[in-house]
């Protein structure tokens, strides 16, 4: 049930009492076709320009900034960035500090399949300028902005 908690609270009295229930801030989803309409273009992106799909995909990421900053033990920090990047292409990290007090700090990148609608859009916004700059046909701003619709 998605609803106020005044509207959700009228049926707490109806659930199990033997279970356990999460109650959280409801987030529309962003639509898989955004992330995918993304990859279609840096594909022809980086096949036009002869660049390295993933290096390139990396190096969008990781100026969009959507990261989590971390300060790992020393002898951890191999098993985090391999549990780390264990979740998806762009999933890695990077050691933005030297070692104090026996901790690295470090910044740990998402990858754009859990961007939201905002960050997703960011990441399009600067593809489709790009593959605009060399000729590339993109979508419209209508057709790019219908890829967001939630999917359900």
């Amino acid at each position: 049930m998605i609803g106020t908690p005044e509207q959700i609270s009228k049926y707490l009295w109806q659930l199990d009492k033997d279970k356990q229930y999460e109650i959280k801030e409801y987030k529309e989803k962003r639509s898989n076709k955004a992330n995918a309409y993304f990859w279609e273009l840096l594909g022809k992106l980086c096949f036009e320009m002869n660049l390295d799909t993933i290096q390139e995909y990396k190096k969008r990421v990781k100026e969009l900034g959507v990261f989590r900053h971390w300060e790992i033990e020393k002898e951890n920090v191999e098993t985090f960035k391999k549990m780390w990047s264990d979740k998806g292409i762009a999933w890695f990290i990077d050691i933005v500090d030297i070692e104090t007090n026996g901790k690295i700090p470090i910044n740990a990148y998402y990858g754009s399949s859990s961007y939201n609608k905002k960050q997703m859009a960011k990441l399009i916004d600067g593809v489709v300028q790009d593959c605009q700059a060399i000729g590339i046909e993109t979508k419209s701003p209508e057709e790019i902005n219908s890829l967001f619709e939630s999917e359900k």
